[in-house]
């Protein structure tokens, strides 16, 4: 479907309570690398609405990256509640919106970054997330998963942001995992197009099935697939 003019949205599942926003990283329009990992979360009984955004656009992406939101809302059975989930600069962006939801009138029920890339500004707010942790006028739970073996983010990201986060008084849950930048979500290299792509090999499917798991528990949903 097309989330705006011009702009395309994969939806996976029904629609649910809640419905998971999910993000991919940097990149222009590359909903389909986490196809794997949305693929998943329908599984297990959750809506997953996956858009196409471009971090190379003078915004960063920010105008689409808003659109998209204001379209899962609609398609939700529950729009003020989602579970927004982002990968690398998408799990910055996520963190971005979280931090700002009030400004935007959102209200997200959590937040969950795959490999958050939070050494960079997000997208949606332009600044260095961290500095308005303090000041955000509502706050949803995070939780951060970030790979051990991650050669592109790295782990430290995630663990400083977490202890940022615990600092400024947020619900927070963080886990390392045993992967790799692409694998979290799903997601391989590929060397020769300089792209993410989705992934089907069996060291991937079980990374992505564990993260899948922890993006169900933060919905509230058995974690279990079926």
């Amino acid at each position: 479907m097309e989330y705006a003019p011009g702009r395309s949205i994969d939806l996976y599942g029904a629609q649910s309570d809640p419905t998971v926003l999910l993000w991919h990283g940097t990149q222009t329009d590359a909903r389909s690398t986490v196809r794997v990992l949305a693929t998943l979360l329908a599984d297990r009984g959750l809506g997953v609405a996956v858009p196409d955004w471009d971090s190379h656009s003078d915004d960063r992406g920010r105008s689409d990256l808003l659109r998209s939101v204001e379209f899962a809302r609609s398609w939700s059975d529950a729009p003020d509640g989602m579970v927004l989930v982002g990968w690398s600069l998408g799990g910055v962006a996520a963190a971005g919106l979280a931090v700002h939801a009030a400004d935007h009138d959102i209200v997200l029920a959590h937040t969950v970054c795959l490999a958050g890339a939070f050494m960079v500004p997000d997208p949606i707010s332009g600044t260095d997330v961290t500095g308005s942790l303090g000041d955000a006028r509502a706050r949803s739970p995070f939780t951060l998963l970030h790979g051990r073996a991650d050669d592109v983010v790295p782990v430290a990201a995630s663990r400083s942001f977490s202890d940022s986060l615990t600092a400024a008084g947020w619900d927070v849950r963080f886990l390392e995992l045993d992967a790799d930048h692409g694998n979290i979500a799903g997601a391989r290299y590929d060397a020769s197009a300089d792209r993410y792509e989705p992934a089907d090999d069996p060291d991937t499917e079980r990374v992505a099935a564990v993260v899948a798991g922890h993006i169900a528990t933060a919905a509230g949903v058995t974690p279990s697939a079926g």
